[in-house]
């Protein structure tokens, strides 16, 4: 049966949004972050770090839902654009022509390529580190505070350090961690197991609907945690308090414990 492999094409029973689900799923969960302070991803401006699948579908979120992407970056350069990231250079040059992000600048002269550690010095409302484990270091933490950021969401797994992160907690800057915020990519592999199951194919709109639906819940069972542990907005302990309740209670039903 195909449904015991994920990640297929839709030719032989694979699932639509599967190439864009972590993107997306990150992007769903902070907007819920930013709904829990009252506001909404329209007009905020953001950073993105990476320029592979997870950055262009968070990217392309992003600027579905009113926000504005002015930087995205590769392990060569950074590219800083004040109008705007050009989805449509971003991707040709990333996943057509596979070249690097430096040649942004050829096309848009209007926009500076930069060293990849200066990504973080861009100001910014929306940071989501999308390339690789601990590229969001203690002094990049401190100049994001520092330039005013609301919300950091992790789009790759572990990319802040542990003291960035304590760093964002004690600032009371809203942080996502990467078990909860990034996890569209499984959920949507959930699906495409579903789907085979039932020998069923759904529809973009459809399963991305349900992606954003998983989304949401991971959101708000997170956020719940967090007050019921009696620390609010930390969606770090909530994610933990979460993910341990599920494996105890696995555990607990499987005689285990």
């Amino acid at each position: 049966e195909s449904g015991v492999l994920t990640g297929k094409s839709p030719n032989w029973g694979g699932s639509l949004v599967r190439r864009e689900a972590t993107g997306y799923g990150l992007v769903y969960f902070v907007e819920e972050m930013l709904k829990a302070r009252g506001q909404t991803l329209e007009g905020k401006t953001c950073v993105v770090s990476g320029s592979g699948n997870v950055a262009i579908y968070a990217i392309e979120k992003l600027q579905m839902l009113g926000a504005k992407v002015v930087a995205c970056s590769d392990s060569d350069s950074a590219i800083h654009d004040p109008q705007g990231i050009d989805l449509g250079t971003l991707s040709r040059l990333k996943e057509v022509e596979r070249k690097r992000l430096r040649e942004y600048a050829e096309v848009h002269p209007r926009a500076q390529c930069l060293a990849p550690s200066a990504l973080w010095s861009i100001p910014c409302e929306v940071a989501l580190p999308c390339a690789t484990q601990n590229e969001l270091r203690d002094e990049d933490v401190r100049t994001l505070i520092k330039n005013g950021c609301m919300v950091v969401g992790e789009g790759a797994n572990m990319p802040t350090t542990p003291g960035g992160i304590r760093l964002l907690l004690e600032a009371g800057v809203a942080f996502g961690p990467g078990k909860a915020a990034n996890a569209g990519g499984v959920a949507t592999s959930a699906l495409e197991m579903q789907q085979n199951a039932s020998r069923d194919a759904w529809t973009f709109e459809y399963t991305e609907k349900r992606l954003q639906e998983i989304m949401c819940r991971i959101h708000q069972e997170c956020h719940d945690a967090a007050e019921e542990f009696g620390s609010p907005g930390n969606y770090v302990l909530g994610a933990n308090v979460v993910g341990f309740r599920r494996v105890a209670e696995a555990m607990l039903a499987f005689g285990v414990i």
